[in-house]
């Protein structure tokens, strides 16, 4: 027959765990009570618990904002991708030596048909004594942003001007137009980028704007050259920008080596910007040269780059890393038509 040992009285450690227990789940009890009574302690209570839960800390990383019952994911982090000066189209018909930014001409490639209301970017080179004829537009808002030389320009509408550095021509060809850009200087071949745009309303009557915008006010600044009539200030001074019918900004700068500019977005919302750098020459210098950084990506003379996932309100930041003052046209626009 066996005899059962005696059970041993709780050591202190044991009572210790036991009181503690007791009291702990007093505490517990007490709070439970005081929740259930009063409501505003019992909202924040569950507010400050949600703020740990694993499932709080995933809706942080996936929310952003909410309007109108509508929630945003983070912004996409602002990438800019190089085109490259050498892979843009090109052509040398002896009296035009040209680049084209985007489709144009015998030049087609399908990844770059436009970007945006921005349709056409030629950096043409108009050898001295010859020019393009005259012909028809319709439908698109064209201006010259003359870099060096002369340019005549005259049109059906009975505008005829010889234009030069520093002047933009603008025409919004509306309903048709004919018109001639002829290079009548004997001596010196001219230097201009032509640029196309699409309008955001069709059937307009034919407009022609010309401004002149000088180094000085260029230097060193992001000086506005474009803007869409629904952004602009209305009055026909010569410091404006000109006014024209597309959701696009079209600045410029002339940017000393080791300066920056700040590009403020010009409307809420996505945005689609290009910067592009004038070049110096035919080609762009293998070392040296004019370069701007943008987002953490250089540029060189001829380069363009597409900025993807810029949202206003926000800010992009141009710095010339060059050697040379960097002139760069930067264009801040809507998603198009």
């Amino acid at each position: 027959m066996s005899t059962k040992p005696s059970p041993s009285p709780p050591s202190q450690d044991q009572r210790q765990f036991s009181l503690g227990w007791k009291t702990a789940a007093t505490l517990l009890a007490l709070i439970a009570i005081i929740l259930a009574f009063y409501t505003p302690l019992r909202s924040t209570f569950s507010k400050q618990i949600s703020k740990f839960s694993p499932q709080a800390a995933l809706n942080t990383t996936r929310t952003m904002t909410t309007t109108n019952g509508t929630v945003h994911g983070p912004a996409p982090p602002v990438r800019v991708t190089k085109r490259p000066w050498d892979l843009r189209g090109h052509a040398d018909h002896g009296w035009l030596y040209t680049y084209h930014t985007f489709s144009f001409a015998s030049y087609h490639d399908p990844r770059y048909q436009e970007y945006g209301p921005l349709r056409v970017i030629n950096e043409d080179r108009v050898e001295k004594g010859t020019g393009f004829g005259t012909h028809s537009h319709a439908e698109f808002l064209i201006w010259s942003y003359i870099v060096n030389g002369e340019l005549e320009h005259k049109d059906s509408m009975g505008n005829l001007e010889n234009l030069r550095r520093g002047e933009v021509q603008f025409t919004s060809a509306g309903t048709g137009i004919r018109h001639s850009e002829y290079n009548r200087n004997k001596k010196e071949d001219c230097h201009f980028l032509q640029i196309w745009a699409k309008p955001n309303v069709k059937g307009l009557s034919p407009t022609y704007k010309t401004r002149k915008f000088t180094d000085e006010m260029k230097t060193d600044k992001l000086v506005r050259i474009m803007e869409s009539v629904d952004r602009h200030s209305g009055k026909d001074a010569e410091s404006e920008p000109i006014p024209m019918h597309s959701d696009v900004s079209m600045s410029a700068s002339i940017l000393s080596p080791g300066k920056s500019v700040t590009h403020e977005l010009v409307a809420e919302g996505p945005r689609k910007v290009y910067v592009h750098v004038v070049m110096t020459g035919k080609k762009q210098p293998k070392s040296g040269g004019t370069r701007v950084k943008i987002q953490g990506v250089e540029l060189g003379e001829g380069d363009g780059g597409f900025v993807n996932g810029a949202s206003g309100p926000g800010k992009l930041e141009v710095e010339s890393v060059g050697d040379k003052a960097a002139e760069f046209l930067l264009f801040d626009m809507g998603k198009g038509e």
